[in-house]
């Protein structure tokens, strides 16, 4: 017959071997917190778009310096063109004919800058000229002025920063006791109203005492003021008095009036008005 195919059998390998046969585990490779796929593309793609960014930036400025340089180019080339006219219509003109300059008569701030005591009331005839005792010539200086208050210190200090000027004065006498003093007080005013800041102190002061009082008119708060007491001192008549204070400007007036008998309104209101006038 045919040749016989022997099998051999295989021997089995011992159990050690089996063991051992088996693939060695593979070591396990160290714990990494990004894999290094992900850190090699966010860095090629970070620096490709600012590649990108960088060229439209520069071409952006180009075209708008080359459009710039185009227009100037244009504009130069074309006719200038006239603006249209304003819309407000235009305004009449006075004909080369201003307003006439103010008289001496009328501008009062000539008047009060000239000499002061051209404005005082004139005295009546017969009545004793008394001014040498309040003034020199007719005005009354800083220290004379001051001196008149109760407390001349501080009203010299203050009559400073009123930014005293001057004080044109007049005064007279009828009879042995009726007597008239008139004051014309002037301030520079550069920085406030003090004519009629001195005014009001007046008008307080005169609230002290018992008065019958009366509105100068055509002054605003002008007053006039009449004292129903009079003024008792030893070795004197009793005296009666009056006064009377306004402002115009920067002139502060101020009216004084003393006699033995009562003094009425007429005489007051009478001084105040015309002197008033004047200013």
């Amino acid at each position: 017959m045919g040749d016989v195919l022997e099998v051999t059998e295989i021997p089995e390998a011992p159990p050690e071997v089996q063991e051992t046969s088996e693939a060695p585990e593979t070591p396990e490779a160290p714990e990494t917190s990004e894999a290094p796929e992900q850190q090699a593309v966010p860095r090629v793609r970070r620096r490709g778009r600012g590649r990108t960014t960088l060229l439209i930036a520069t071409a952006a400025v180009l075209g708008v310096v080359a459009g710039t340089c185009v227009g100037y180019l244009i504009q130069a080339d074309r006719e200038p063109t006239e603006l249209p006219s304003l819309s407000q219509p235009s305004l009449p003109q006075a004909g080369g004919k201003g307003p006439q300059p103010l008289s001496a008569a009328q501008d009062r701030r000539v008047r009060t800058d000239g000499d002061l005591r051209k404005l005082l009331v004139e005295r009546p005839s017969g009545a004793r000229d008394t001014t040498s005792a309040e003034g020199v010539d007719g005005w009354m200086g800083l220290d004379a002025y001051a001196d008149g208050y109760t407390r001349p210190t501080t009203a010299y200090s203050t009559l400073i920063d009123d930014e005293f000027r001057r004080a044109a004065v007049t005064s007279w006498q009828t009879g042995s006791t009726h007597s008239v003093l008139i004051r014309l007080v002037q301030y520079r005013q550069e920085d406030r109203l003090a004519a009629r800041e001195r005014v009001a102190d007046e008008h307080y002061g005169e609230a002290e005492y018992d008065t019958d009082s009366w509105s100068v008119p055509g002054t605003g708060d002008g007053m006039a003021y009449v004292r129903k007491q009079p003024e008792n001192k030893a070795g004197y008549l009793p005296m009666y008095t009056a006064e009377a204070h306004a402002w115009r400007g920067d002139i502060a007036m101020q009216i004084f009036v003393n006699d033995s008998r009562p003094i009425t309104k007429a005489k007051i209101m009478d001084l105040a008005e015309r002197q008033m006038e004047r200013l």
